[in-house]
């Protein structure tokens, strides 16, 4: 049974952070190191607000669920989307894909394509993505996405990330 894919509420808020935390453990394990990582992902109050925050505000976020209707709130969520208008001031198109997500268990399923075909599309996007992650830079070039030249550092996983765009 495939996961389903809806729009988030803020009552999805605690399940789809622990989401965003979890996934980050599994997606980053190779570039950061494990006592950033965990201390970088262990305030799940922290997310939950976050993400009640962002979902009150209207932001969009699209979640995968678990088929099994009794899996615990932090098993809940097995993937996830945000999208939104682009937040750089120098963005090269106006549609931002700013997080997408999915649980180790359910890489290469196509749950990543899924989500991504709900909520980007074909439309012109641009994202970042931490230098050195080749697994997310292979999703995001079969799906038409290219380095645009530009780079910043990010400070929360003391990281380079690089954007993408596709026009």
């Amino acid at each position: 049974m495939q996961p389903e894919i809806r729009p988030a509420t803020v009552e999805d808020a605690e399940a789809g952070a622990w989401r965003h935390l979890l996934c980050w453990r599994e997606a980053y394990a190779d570039l950061v190191p494990a006592d950033l990582l965990l201390e970088r992902t262990s305030d799940i109050d922290r997310r939950t607000e976050r993400w009640a925050t962002r979902l009150g505000a209207g932001d969009t976020r699209w979640i995968a669920l678990n088929p099994d209707p009794a899996a615990l709130s932090q098993d809940r969520v097995v993937g996830f989307v945000g999208t939104g208008p682009g937040r750089d001031e120098d963005g090269p198109v106006a549609f931002e894909l700013e997080a997408i997500y999915t649980r180790q268990a359910y890489w290469k399923t196509g749950l990543g394509g899924r989500l991504f075909d709900v909520a980007v599309g074909k439309q012109p996007a641009f994202l970042w993505v931490f230098e050195g992650n080749e697994r997310a830079l292979r999703f995001y070039r079969r799906n038409g996405f290219e380095p645009d030249g530009v780079r910043k550092h990010d400070p929360y996983f003391d990281l380079w990330e690089i954007r993408l765009l596709r026009r």
